[in-house]
């Protein structure tokens, strides 16, 4: 009987967070799968990417990922009015900046997204195998 596994992984550390960045490295993100729910701090990804922690190098899944406590967001060379724009995420970056954590979502065309928090909460969590 196959058994299909899904990933789940939280990042509450920087050594987690850049676990985190080499799994959805090259995924795909459309624009209006980008979203910040400012009451409640947090900012959801949805992305498209390539299950890069298995032997099978052409599946790819759909996945969540979660950033909380998030107090700024802040966006640059992204056209956000255009919803069918897709990016494809190259890494996730941070800094630390006297009491926060900047993490910054680099994309291709030097496209990026910078988020402002305390602490490092971040989880990724696939969804549903793509069909091809």
């Amino acid at each position: 009987m196959y058994r299909q596994y899904l990933t789940k992984i939280i990042a509450n550390d920087i050594e987690s967070l850049q676990m985190i960045s080499a799994c959805i490295a090259g995924g795909k993100v459309k624009v209006a799968d980008i979203k910040y729910l400012s009451s409640s701090k947090v900012f959801l990804l949805s992305i498209e990417r390539t299950k890069n922690e298995t032997n099978e190098e052409d599946k790819r899944v759909n996945s969540i990922c979660r950033f909380d406590l998030i107090s700024c967001v802040r966006s640059k060379n992204i056209d956000q009015k255009n919803d069918n724009l897709v990016l494809e995420l190259i890494a996730i970056d941070f800094l630390k900046n006297k009491n926060d954590y900047e993490i910054n979502l680099i994309f291709n065309n030097n496209a990026h997204i910078a988020l402002t928090t305390e602490t490092i909460e971040v989880r990724l969590e696939d969804q549903n195998e793509v069909k091809k």
